[in-house]
């Protein structure tokens, strides 16, 4: 697996990492407005559908296009998954990452721009590996947006399902880009492709880089398992179970094993 940096991006594609001419920096760094609740998520998938056809390397569509997203399940998970060929929202797992009180207030949150849909009825994403619900589950920390069979768990044994925004939209799912855990007072969402790329701007050039590792990408209902194009592990144990699994299935992805995205960060 190519290394990768804090903001999702490999093989060059960050423009923090890899800083773009001044002009495109400028673009980036621009005050940030404040994200409009102007369409219901159907109206992005619309939108980025288009910007999907973008010549690679426009900017800033096609950087969208590229940020990698992430879900993070414990391995006992995947069957299920790979029975139902897609990450399915409100699925019941056979190990819970959210306790059932953080579900249930999801069930109570409206998504906006939408008559009658809830944050229950979408997938949720990181959009880093480092994110800090995931560092907290790593670190053995109590958290209250974490289930007690979670906190119990090796993190070791749990993998990341990997996809990219593109592949989402390939997949005509809406999303939502919420800019940090969707239970916050203040929390503001994207929901058209200008709202998503001001804010993925936003988050990923906040001064300490905090802010990225607090969003979410949602994915209405379901993604299909064929836009999963890696699954990360901790170690060849893992993998190897993962293999198992695959086993005599047409879904191949790549399956890399990755150590750092599941030690505790320092």
């Amino acid at each position: 697996m190519s290394d990768e940096c804090i903001h999702g991006f490999v093989d060059g594609l960050c423009a923090t990492c890899n800083p773009k001419p001044v002009a495109e920096v400028a673009v980036a760094t621009r005050p940030a407005a404040r994200s409009r609740v102007a369409a219901p998520p159907r109206a992005t998938v619309r939108s980025l559908r288009a910007a999907a056809r973008v010549p690679l390397g426009s900017a800033p569509a096609d950087t969208l296009l590229e940020q990698r997203i992430y879900h993070v399940t414990h391995v006992t998970n995947l069957a299920g998954i790979l029975e139902r060929r897609s990450i399915i929202a409100g699925a019941q797992p056979t190990l819970d990452l959210s306790p059932a009180e953080l579900r249930n207030e999801r069930r109570e949150i409206p998504v906006p721009g939408s008559a009658d849909a809830t944050i229950a009825d979408f997938v949720p994403f990181f959009l880093s590996p480092d994110a800090a619900l995931w560092q907290s589950l790593r670190a053995g920390l109590d958290h209250p947006r974490l289930s007690v069979s979670a906190r119990s768990a090796d993190s070791l044994e749990f993998v990341f399902l990997v996809s990219t925004v593109r592949h989402v939209v390939a997949s005509e799912r809406a999303f939502l880009i919420a800019d940090r855990n969707v239970e916050g007072a203040t929390t503001q969402f994207a929901t058209t492709r200008e709202d998503a790329e001001r804010m993925l701007y936003r988050l990923r050039f906040d001064a300490d880089g905090s802010q990225l590792l607090d969003a979410e990408f949602l994915v209405e209902e379901a993604l299909p398992l064929e836009s999963v194009t890696l699954i990360g592990v901790a170690n060849d144990r893992v993998r190897q179970t993962v293999r198992d699994l695959l086993a005599g299935s047409d879904f191949t992805p790549k399956i890399s094993v990755y150590p750092p995205w599941f030690q505790p960060a320092e």
